[in-house]
C-alpha cells in the first residue's frame, strides 16, 4: 500500500514537473506563432492564468495584424475569468476604445460595466465601483438601444441603485440613532431625491417627520416655535399622503402635540401683548 502510494506521488510529480517544464519552454522559445496557438490552447481549457502569460508575450507582435483583435479581447477575458475585475474592466474598455470598429465592441462595453458590478460590495462599504457599474450600464443603453443586453442593464442598474439607496438610508438611520436630527432630516430628505421611485418612501417620511419632531423637541426654547412648526407640517402632509399608514397614529401624536406647543406659545404672546 505504501509502495503504491510513493509511486503515486512520484508519477504525479513527474507529470506536473512535465507540464510546467512544457509552459516554461514555450514561453523562453521567442517563437510567437507556437506562443499563441499554445495561449489559444490553454485559453480553451480554462487554464487562464497560464493563457494571461502567453498573450501578454505576443499581444504587441500582432498589432496591426488580423488576429490582435482575438488576442486582446481573449487577454481581457483572462483577467475577468481569474477574478482580476479591475483590470478586466480597464482592458475591456480599452479593447472598446482601440477596436471601435469591431463585433466585439458591444460585448467590451458591457462587460467593462459587468466587471464593475462584480465589484461592488456590501451596502456598508464605499460605493465607487457600484456607481462605476451604474454609469457603464447607462452608457451601454445609451450607445446600444436595440442589444438584446439592455433589459439586463437596467435590472442591473436597478439592483445596483436599491444598493445606494439602502447605505443612505442606513446614513440616515444612524444620524437618528446617535441623535443628530437636523443631519438626519437632511439626510432622509435627500433619500427621497436621489431616489424618487423608491418603495420606502413611507418608512422615509415617516423617519424624517420624527426626526423633526425631535429636533424641536429638544431645541434651545428660542428654536423651538420654528421648528414645532417644521414638525407639524410634515405630520399633517404624511398623514394626508398615507391616510391608511401603520404610522398613522404616530404621525397625529406628533400633530397634536406640536399644535399644542404652538398654541401655547400664541396664547403666551397674546397675553404677553395685552399685558403690555
Amino acid at each position: 500500500m505504501k509502495r503504491t502510494l510513493f509511486f503515486t506521488v512520484v508519477g504525479m510529480s513527474i507529470l506536473l514537473s512535465a507540464c510546467k517544464s512544457e509552459f516554461e519552454k514555450i514561453r523562453a522559445s521567442g517563437d510567437v506563432d507556437r506562443i499563441y496557438k499554445k495561449a489559444l490552447e490553454y485559453y480553451e481549457n480554462e487554464e487562464y492564468q497560464k493563457a494571461q502569460t502567453l498573450f501578454e508575450l505576443v499581444v504587441s507582435s500582432y498589432r496591426g495584424k488580423r488576429e490582435a483583435e482575438d488576442i486582446y479581447f481573449k487577454y481581457a477575458y483572462t483577467y475577468y475569468y481569474l477574478q482580476q475585475y479591475i483590470l478586466a474592466s480597464y482592458y475591456f474598455k480599452n479593447f472598446a476604445n482601440t477596436y471601435a470598429a469591431s463585433d466585439l465592441r458591444e460585448e467590451a462595453d458591457y462587460m467593462s460595466a459587468y466587471a464593475n458590478y462584480q465589484l461592488s460590495p456590501t451596502f456598508r462599504l464605499d460605493q465607487k465601483y457600484t456607481e462605476e457599474a451604474i454609469n457603464g450600464f447607462q452608457l451601454f443603453v445609451n450607445t446600444y438601444p436595440n442589444s438584446e443586453r439592455v433589459d439586463e442593464c437596467n435590472r442591473l442598474i436597478d439592483l445596483l441603485r436599491k444598493k445606494l439607496e439602502r447605505k443612505a438610508y442606513e446614513s440616515a438611520l444612524l444620524y437618528f440613532d446617535l441623535r443628530e436630527y437636523q443631519a438626519a432630516i437632511q439626510t432622509f430628505d435627500n433619500v427621497l431625491k436621489d431616489f424618487p421611485d423608491t418603495e420606502n418612501a413611507e418608512q422615509i417620511r415617516y423617519m424624517s417627520m420624527r426626526s423633526a419632531f425631535l429636533l424641536a423637541k429638544n431645541s434651545f426654547v428660542e428654536k423651538q416655535e420654528e421648528r414645532y412648526k417644521e414638525a407639524e407640517t410634515r405630520a399633517s402632509e404624511f398623514m394626508a399622503r398615507y391616510p391608511n399608514s401603520r404610522f398613522l397614529k404616530e404621525a397625529s401624536n406628533i400633530s397634536e402635540q406640536s399644535t399644542e406647543y404652538l398654541n401655547n406659545v400664541r396664547h403666551q404672546n397674546q397675553s404677553a401683548r395685552a399685558g403690555s
